[in-house]
């Protein structure tokens, strides 16, 4: 059974920092670009970085350039997000996913192009 699942988040204050960790079992997701998603309340769930199957590119919204570092550990199959300088719009629940490999769009904020995701974790940033 293919499963994605995060750890990690929590309640942290503005200005600190949380990494969030998706770990990947029944299968290798070394051949898959990786990304990670958030809903906060009320919204609409939003991309927020990806990284690609070599690890050498990644892409970020821009609301979180500078501060969030997304990285990949393929003999751990395990996908990291680092948050730094959090800020209260930075509270949601966050979502790994596995981007379809086979894809050959562009895209990496397509949700319909992943086609694996976990359960989410949540991030509650205090003012």
């Amino acid at each position: 059974q293919v499963q994605l699942v995060e750890s990690g988040g929590g309640l942290v204050q503005a200005g600190g920092s949380l990494r969030v960790s998706c770990a990947a079992s029944g299968r290798s997701f070394s051949n898959n670009g990786m990304g990670w998603f958030r809903q906060a309340p009320g919204k609409q769930r939003e991309f927020v970085a990806g990284i690609g199957s070599s690890g050498d590119t990644t892409y970020y919204t821009d609301s979180v350039k500078g501060r969030f570092t997304i990285s990949r550990d393929d003999a751990k199959n395990t996908v990291y997000l680092q948050m730094n300088s959090l800020k209260p719009e930075d509270t949601a629940v966050y979502y790994c996913a596995a981007r379809n490999r086979f894809t050959i769009s562009s895209s990496w904020v397509s949700q319909g192009l992943y086609n694996y995701w976990g359960q989410g974790t949540q991030v509650t940033v205090s003012s």
